[in-house]
This record gives structure tokens, C-alpha cells and sequence, in this order.
């Protein structure tokens, strides 16, 4: 990941992370460099099932349980 996209992502996700304590924010941005594509897909879901008219924390909350187990071995 480049330098400038890896900046801009650190951001967005700090922004969405607001009140989670600072080391438990950098936990997650170090899985999320070090799977991008995993994270990725996860993303393109959420905004899928947003465009079908769930709202964001709903369809954040059903597309973490469907990939709950991959998260567990990556959180390991």
C-alpha cells in the first residue's frame, strides 16, 4: 500500500474509531495494513447492503457476523 493511501486510510478509520482507546485503534489499523484486501471486501459489502437501504451500523453489524471467524484467526 503507498505511503499516501496508507495516510488517508489511518485517517478515515481514526475518524470512525472516535472514543476507542488509542492502542486498541492502532491494533485494528495494523490488521487492516497488514490484510487490505480482507478489509477491503468488508468495506464493499457494508456499502452494498447501505445502497439496498440498511443503515450503516446494521449492515457494518451483519457483515462482521458473516465474517466473524476470519477476524478471530487475524485478531490471533
Amino acid at each position: 500500500m503507498g505511503m499516501f493511501q496508507n495516510f488517508m486510510l489511518k485517517q478515515m478509520l481514526k475518524s470512525k474509531m472516535k472514543g476507542v482507546p488509542e492502542a486498541e485503534q492502532e491494533r485494528v489499523l495494523a490488521l487492516v495494513e497488514k490484510n487490505p484486501d480482507f478489509f477491503k471486501k468488508i468495506g464493499e459489502e457494508v456499502e452494498k447492503r447501505k445502497k439496498s437501504g440498511q443503515n450503516e451500523m446494521e449492515a457494518t453489524m451483519q457483515v462482521m457476523r458473516e465474517h466473524q471467524s476470519e477476524l478471530q484467526k487475524l485478531m490471533m
